[in-house]
């Protein structure tokens, strides 16, 4: 590989894993921090996030961040805590949704605390929060949101540009430039030909690149038009059951709302109260509202408007109270609620009503990392685990793996081929190891690029 002057990438996160993205890229004297994910799913992988940061954090020149996940930007207020004081550069629709998912996630440690503490389960005396809701609010005001294709210099002989990446409302590839060189950090690719958001943008031209490998063993199912949805929405309204849809709060349940409006317009599914049980997810309703015009051209209001995101009984759900109301009550309904891989939030008590009684269905939408309530529930265990009680599982548990907002197997090969030029260097980052491994043996027989797969804490020359 050329050599960049002084030039190392160091692999933090979402090496041979799918959480915790975080890549260290250091050049002469400095220092640039590519995304800023928390470590989530396996307990393992969870304790990363108390390591102490491999270099001082104030000693960081600038951080740049791909997309609104807390996998990709949920440390970003330890960071800050422990003494990163730079700006934090992305995209406006990123900038937005971390308004909502960084100050839930500070809440949501101190939470975490107070329960250690009240029950006594820490090893550590008295037990302390990852961060704070405050540290939250001190990294977002460091955040310096740009548009996309515009080239910035954000440090001396630094430019970034933001390209559109098809993932998620202000998702990007950041193709980042230093002395005539270019790297291409993908984050998550979006997919083809699905509602709601455009397709990814074609890959720019870069001497090295890094991108995910989440599905890179497989393909996702061909849309079916919604027949999966529509046939477990019918059958489960049939038996007097509810439809329980844990969800990714941002960016998976516009796609649900989509689809279970448009089967509803069609009569092929029975009109039900549809509720959304996450106060962020219904924040996150608003933001793509008001940032339409980035979304699918028939999404946008010249065309369509995006209330029509709200199904014919559409209700979100604010106050605890209201939810409880909404858990307690056994009629025929949709539930959308968060977490996505059930590790968490509100959803817990739905499934903790629905879970023992076989009327019920439990529909996963997205992808399931190793070590969460998800992966469990989708294996087929006979109990889990939720607020420390084990619950029978006697619903039906279903999977629709065609909602997925990561690129397939075939979708990451048709991206990469509309690169200008092979790169010079490819490292999959963002996968397990056996999907991981899968797609660099493919990228390599059917492309014949240079294709590693680096571990945690893996350095590479430039």
């Amino acid at each position: 590989m050329t050599v960049w002057g002084v030039a190392t990438l160091t692999f933090l996160g979402a090496a041979r894993t799918v959480t915790g993205s975080k890549y260290l890229l250091q050049h002469n004297d400095t220092r640039l921090l590519i995304d800023c994910g928390l470590f989530q799913g396996l307990k393992p992988l969870r304790l990363r996030n108390w390591d102490p940061f491999p270099v001082e954090p104030s000693s960081i020149d600038a951080v740049v961040l791909t997309h609104g996940h807390l996998d990709h930007i949920g440390y970003l207020p330890r960071l800050v805590a422990k003494g990163y004081r730079g700006r934090v550069f992305c995209t406006p629709g990123t900038a937005d949704l971390a308004k909502l998912i960084l100050p839930d996630s500070g809440r949501i440690q101190e939470e975490d605390a107070r329960q250690a503490n009240r029950h006594g389960y820490s090893k550590h005396h008295p037990a302390e929060p990852l961060y704070t809701e405050a540290d939250a609010y001190r990294a977002l005001s460091q955040m310096s949101p740009h548009g996309y294709h515009r080239s910035l210099e954000i440090l001396d002989g630094v430019t970034i540009e933001f390209v559109p990446a098809g993932h998620l409302l202000g998702s990007s590839f950041i193709v980042l430039t230093t002395e005539g060189h270019r790297i291409l950090f993908g984050g998550d690719l979006g997919r083809y030909n699905r509602p709601v958001l455009p397709d990814p943008s074609d890959a720019p031209g870069a001497d090295v690149m890094l991108v995910e490998s989440t599905y890179g063993n497989r393909d996702h199912p061909d849309d079916d038009v919604g027949r999966t949805l529509a046939r477990v929405i019918r059958e489960t309204a049939e038996n007097g059951g509810k439809v329980i849809i844990p969800s990714f709060a941002i960016g998976r349940v516009e796609e649900l709302l989509y689809w279970i409006g448009r089967l509803e317009d069609e009569r092929r599914i029975p009109v039900l109260p549809v509720y959304v049980d996450s106060p962020m997810a219904a924040a996150g309703l608003e933001f793509y509202h008001t940032r339409a015009a980035e979304l699918d051209e028939d999404m946008r209001p010249e065309s369509k408007d995006v209330s029509a995101l709200a199904t014919l009984r559409f209700q979100t759900v604010s106050s605890p109270e209201e939810s409880k109301r909404v858990t307690a009550d056994t009629t025929p309904s949709i539930v959308i609620s968060a977490s996505g891989m059930a590790t968490g939030g509100r959803v817990l008590h739905h499934l903790k009503a629905t879970l023992p009684d076989p009327k019920h269905t439990v529909l996963f939408v997205g992808y399931q990392a190793a070590g969460t309530r998800g992966r469990t529930l989708t294996e087929g265990a006979p109990t889990v685990r939720i607020h420390g009680l084990d619950v029978p599982v006697r619903a039906r548990i279903a999977r629709i793996d065609s909602m997925s907002a990561h690129a397939d197997r075939g979708e990451v090969l048709r991206w990469l081929r509309t690169a200008p030029a092979p790169p010079q260097h490819l490292f999959l980052v963002h996968g397990e190891p056996e999907p991981m491994d899968a797609l660099k043996e493919q990228i390599e027989t059917e492309l014949g690029w240079t294709v590693s797969t680096p571990s945690y804490g893996e350095v590479v020359t430039l």
